[in-house]
């Protein structure tokens, strides 16, 4: 493992002292924030039509239980706290990085057992038995930093931020967790379910020691997307390679929802069997984090849009070299990246940290699309703002 660095530099509690540099931090956010929704878009703009209103089939009473339950759980200053109206622009506010800034909902720390694991049972029963163990794991490994850096006050596995929009049961309705490497927003217009933006990453990848030894993550969405590359031929990596070195950081990250990303790299339609199996393989990883239901209904929606569909890649390929790679189509955008160290002071990306987002771009991520489609058939007339739906 690399040297770690010097400890104090990565607060994640609230500061005693907001100083003019902490105060631009939030300021340079939360004017990203409020800028008006339009979604991840290619440079030529939002593609409309893309997201109807339509039932799935997909059985979300599970999930309906569940947020009745943990509502009801809490007391009146939780629940003021802890749920918000479902166009609050706070959803808008998650952020990947240990440090308090902008922080909403309920801390898990906070509660008692019982709420805390009441709040988990709506993530639970959103998501796939995968998907779920993922989200622990990662929460897990927040504590794992702690421990080695000797900071397990400002870094555990149970300082994330939960949030309930809506009012489940009665109309649109959604939530979202929000910390260290796990911000996941998840949204429900009807039985449909949105699950982007979501985050996910890790420093470390793999627990060595400590209370959660033995955990790793990312095995399969590493060694699938570098199966895939290793699997192209030399024309075809030649379309896949758009650069020489990795940039800073992820494209579609926190507070860029109106980013414009081209599309760029190998089409999928040029892909051989084989190749296109991995490449759905590599989907799989991502739009699986859902429950079955919906992930299927999402694989779907994702394939649907198969001759749109590109991979990309930057990085030498070297067995054990650092790798960024992105799926890009109108209906989905992922994002996977090796990267430098944060915890740790290796200044060079490495297997040791991994970034991941997955996005639904042409505005439907936090199911804006969506919700403004219902509120156009429901509550207002077409001429409404889809602004004002993020």
């Amino acid at each position: 493992m690399s040297e770690l660095r010097v400890r104090g530099d990565a607060p994640t509690r609230r500061p005693d002292v907001w100083t003019p540099e902490l105060l631009e931090k939030v300021e340079w956010r939360r004017r990203a924030a409020d800028e008006p929704f339009r979604g991840v878009a290619d440079p030529s703009g939002i593609r409309p039509g893309l997201f109807p209103l339509r039932t799935t089939g997909v059985d979300v009473s599970g999930v309906l239980g569940a947020a009745a339950r943990y509502l009801a759980a809490l007391a009146p200053r939780e629940l003021a706290d802890g749920r918000l109206p479902m166009d609050d622009v706070t959803w808008r506010h998650w952020a990947n990085g240990a440090r308090y800034f902008l922080r909403h909902g309920l801390c898990l720390e906070e509660l008692d057992d019982r709420t805390r694991q009441s709040a988990l049972e709506i993530v639970r029963a959103s998501l796939s038995d995968a998907g779920f163990a993922q989200v622990l794991d990662l929460m897990h490994l927040n504590l794992t930093v702690g421990e080695l850096r000797g900071e397990e006050h400002l870094l555990n596995e149970w300082l994330y931020w939960f949030t309930v929009y809506g009012d489940p049961g009665s109309g649109p309705w959604g939530w979202q967790l929000d910390g260290h490497h796990v911000n996941v927003n998840c949204a429900f217009v009807g039985d449909q379910m949105v699950l982007t933006p979501t985050f996910l990453g890790a420093e470390p990848v793999h627990a060595t020691s400590g209370k959660y030894a033995g955990t790793h993550v990312f095995r399969r969405e590493e060694a699938v997307g570098q199966e895939l590359f290793d699997g192209l031929t030399g024309r075809q990596r030649a379309r896949a390679v758009i650069a020489d070195e990795l940039p800073p950081d992820l494209f579609v990250g926190a507070f860029r929802d109106n980013y414009e990303l081209a599309y760029q790299g190998m089409p999928f339609t040029e892909l051989t069997g084989h190749q296109y199996a991995l490449a759905t393989e590599l989907l799989g990883l991502y739009t699986g984090r859902a429950g079955a239901g919906h992930a299927a209904a999402r694989m779907d929606e994702v394939l649907a849009h198969r001759q749109d569909t590109y991979f990309a890649w930057i990085g030498d390929g070297g067995p054990d070299s650092a790798f960024y790679y992105r799926v890009h189509s109108p209906v989905i955008l992922v994002e996977f990246e090796h990267q430098a160290g944060v915890m740790f002071a290796n200044d060079v990306p490495t297997r040791r940290h991994i970034h991941t987002v997955v996005r639904t771009p042409n505005g439907n991520d936090y199911g804006a699309d969506l919700l403004r489609r219902h509120h156009e058939r429901h509550h207002r007339p077409a001429t409404a703002d889809p602004a004002s739906e993020a």
